[in-house]
């Protein structure tokens, strides 16, 4: 092999070699352009975090601060609350109270009112005896009935009152109390007629007249409808 070979040769291989590291350095300045490129993107986004820390820290240290505040006015809040909730409860119980003491009060001025009515009863009805026998008018009625007479009228009676026939309701009560018999089924009855003819009145809302035929339920020393005579005279007062 000649020099002139061998040279050409050399030039040939340094051309190649020349060029791959040319072909290195350009792949190797590309890798670096976009490592940068990289490094770059990552600063903005750390500063950007930095910038959203610097603003929203203080954001964050006021709501939490503002929390804690909220917290404490509400708690003042429910305590308020909890306090209102227990005057109106004491305020109620004293109304309660208030209300039975007033109910207490009524029921002693319902009980003076029925026994003052009953004296005025008694001394009207004495006068009126004692007027009617001075002037010798008195007179009674002398109807009698047997057994079988005295439950007829006092059933027919009944049925009257419960179709609201109270017109002949009163008459047939009426009736039994005038009648003068003395027997068992008058002694059993007499003091029911007396209370359903004050009942006849009272469904008729002629409360008065309805006290004073209940106040003469009493007269019957062995009545059981004493109780209820008693509430139908506090009923009828209300009514008034």
């Amino acid at each position: 092999m000649t020099n002139r070979s061998t040279y050409v040769i050399i030039l040939i291989f340094s051309l190649v070699l020349l060029s791959s590291i040319a072909f290195g350095q350009k792949d190797q300045s590309k890798e670096l352009r976009r490592l940068n490129a990289k490094i770059d993107r990552v600063r903005v986004l750390v500063d950007s975090l930095e910038l959203d820390n610097q603003i929203l820290l203080p954001e964050l240290m006021s709501a939490f601060k503002q929390g804690v505040k909220s917290k404490a006015q509400q708690d003042s809040i429910t305590v308020v609350i909890l306090k209102k909730m227990n005057n109106l409860e004491n305020r109620l119980l004293s109304l309660e109270n208030s209300s039975n003491s007033r109910d207490s009060t009524n029921n002693v001025i319902l009980n003076e009112l029925v026994l003052l009515d009953n004296k005025i009863v008694t001394l009207t009805k004495s006068l009126t005896d004692a007027a009617n026998v001075k002037s010798g008018s008195y007179s009674k009625q002398t109807a009698e009935y047997n057994d079988e007479q005295y439950k007829l009228i006092y059933s027919q009676s009944m049925a009257a009152f419960w179709d609201n026939d109270f017109g002949s309701a009163i008459q047939g009560f009426q009736e039994l109390i005038n009648s003068d018999a003395d027997n068992e089924v008058t002694s059993a009855l007499a003091d029911n007629s007396q209370y359903w003819l004050a009942e006849c009145y009272y469904s008729q809302k002629d409360f008065k007249r309805a006290i004073a035929e209940f106040e003469r339920v009493f007269h019957y020393a062995d009545t059981d409808k004493h109780d209820d005579a008693q509430l139908k005279i506090g009923l009828s007062y209300q009514s008034l």
